[in-house]
């Protein structure tokens, strides 16, 4: 599976920034990843073309980790791409445009952390994947 990240704005705060760029790294160890940020929310789907689309929002489905792993084993071989919107949220077309909503919460998160902990948990689904013991349920 080939992941690709595309989120609005680069993080400002820095434990977002650096927690991003450590969970990048890892995450760099057992699949493909690319990063992208964007200036405008509009620009999310063209960054993901060609890419399956998996859009961050909390009126998405809620996942365990194992659910969610699952869920991506249907897209093995797939490039997939997590769209992360910013403060602003999603303009019209980008909902409508994903192979699926995900929530990571029901809570609205501020679009940093949300970046943060979508990298957080695939680097947690791709351990899992590999049967490293990084995973604990």
């Amino acid at each position: 599976m080939r992941l690709r990240v595309v989120a609005v704005g680069r993080p400002r705060l820095d434990y977002a920034r650096l927690g991003v760029e450590e969970y990048a790294m890892r995450i760099r160890k057992y699949a493909p990843l690319e990063v992208h940020f964007v200036k405008e929310a509009r620009d999310l789907l063209p960054k993901a073309e060609g890419h399956r689309k998996v859009v961050l929002d909390e009126r998405g489905k809620l996942f365990t980790t194992e659910g969610l792993l699952e869920k991506l084993r249907h897209w093995e071989g797939e490039r997939v791409a997590f769209l992360v919107g910013g403060a602003e949220g999603y303009p019209e077309g980008v909902r409508e445009g994903a192979d699926l909503l995900l929530s990571l919460s029901p809570l609205t998160l501020q679009h940093e952390l949300a970046l943060l902990v979508l990298m957080e948990q695939l680097y947690r689904i791709l351990t899992l994947r590999a049967g490293h013991p990084y995973h604990r349920p």
